[in-house]
């Protein structure tokens, strides 16, 4: 298998998966800004959207989107445990995190917090929703370890996405059970790994950018 990766983005998640997992796919670095591998192979021959992660499989056939590279990963490595098995309640508890995170936390509220060619009056915009959604997320995780019931693919991609927190302007101490997650899934030792990892190539990728 090969991954194709940006450093800290929403990405990261499938790498934990991989770690958690112990798999060892070939990660492939994505430039975001020229949407070129490290190999200098336009990333949209892989994916036409341009957007990681995206997992090649060994016979050739790609996958993207966060929540499908997810769900597989987790599917290839069952004994993992990080996702619940097919047609269980959790499993579909599982797929109602997974879209909530993408659509309400990553899409509405990070997307236009970071993203310097949002629109004006984008920011105030996510910045409305931000209430809701934690709070919803915060009274989910009070008195829980995790989303679910052990960790799982969806923890994964919620603590990805809780990074980006401190550059957008949001403090999670207005809400404990969310920052209580963050901490302490940041000590995970696939997540601490992940986190190490890509926050080195995220240094070295500016530094080339500044230099260009």
């Amino acid at each position: 298998m090969e991954l194709f990766f940006s450093p800290l983005a929403c990405s990261m998640a499938s790498r934990i998966a991989c770690y958690e997992a112990g798999a060892e796919p070939r990660f492939v670095q994505v430039d975001p800004r020229r949407k070129r591998t490290a190999d200098d192979v336009d990333f949209h021959s892989v994916n036409p959207m341009g957007q990681v992660p995206a997992l090649r499989l060994d016979d050739g056939a790609v996958l993207t989107e966060n929540a499908v590279v997810l769900q597989y990963l987790g599917d290839r490595f069952p004994a993992s445990g990080l996702v619940p098995p097919p047609g269980s309640l959790a499993r579909y508890r599982l797929q109602e995190w997974l879209n909530f995170i993408a659509t309400e936390l990553h899409k509405a509220i990070f997307i236009p917090l970071l993203d310097p060619k949002a629109p004006a009056g984008a920011r105030e915009f996510a910045l409305a929703k931000v209430e809701r959604s934690f709070g919803r997320l915060d009274a989910a995780l009070a008195g829980r370890e995790t989303l679910l019931d052990g960790f799982t693919v969806a923890d994964a991609y919620l603590v990805t996405v809780l990074n980006w927190g401190a550059h957008s302007g949001i403090d999670l101490a207005r809400w404990p059970a969310v920052q209580a997650f963050y901490a302490r899934t940041l000590r995970r030792p696939a997540v601490a790994r992940a986190l190490g990892e890509e926050f080195r190539l995220y240094k070295e990728e500016l530094a080339r950018h500044q230099a260009a």
